[in-house]
């Protein structure tokens, strides 16, 4: 009998169809036909995207935790001008920014530190 943790709760999926691959692939990871890393990666496929920041969110945000473009360019691993250029909408976050964004924004700056 496989002492396996049971898989984290059913992330949001983008479709009916990615629901039931994951649902799918759980039950896979559950009796111990896949492994922990792939189970990952099915999990990062189905998830729903991110939805964009525009300028305006940014700065909100931003200002909510009280953050100069700096400090808030740092937490996020990007440079300050970076920053100012998705303040003005002269640039957009994207990938790994924009997952930043997001986690300071459901969860707050503690979860970035």
């Amino acid at each position: 009998m496989s002492t396996k943790a049971k898989s984290p709760s059913k992330p949001q999926v983008a479709s009916r169809v990615l629901g039931t691959v994951y649902e799918t692939a759980a039950d896979l990871d559950r009796l111990g036909f896949i492994d922990k890393r792939k189970m990952q990666k099915v999990e990062a496929l189905c998830m729903e995207p991110i939805a964009p920041y525009d300028s305006a969110q940014i700065r909100a945000l931003r200002e909510q935790h009280n953050l100069s473009q700096t400090v808030m360019a740092s937490v996020l691993n990007t440079s300050a001008s970076t920053v100012r250029k998705w303040e003005i909408g002269e640039k957009h976050p994207s990938g790994p920014s924009l997952k930043l964004l997001n986690l300071l924004d459901r969860k707050g700056l503690d979860a970035l530190l």
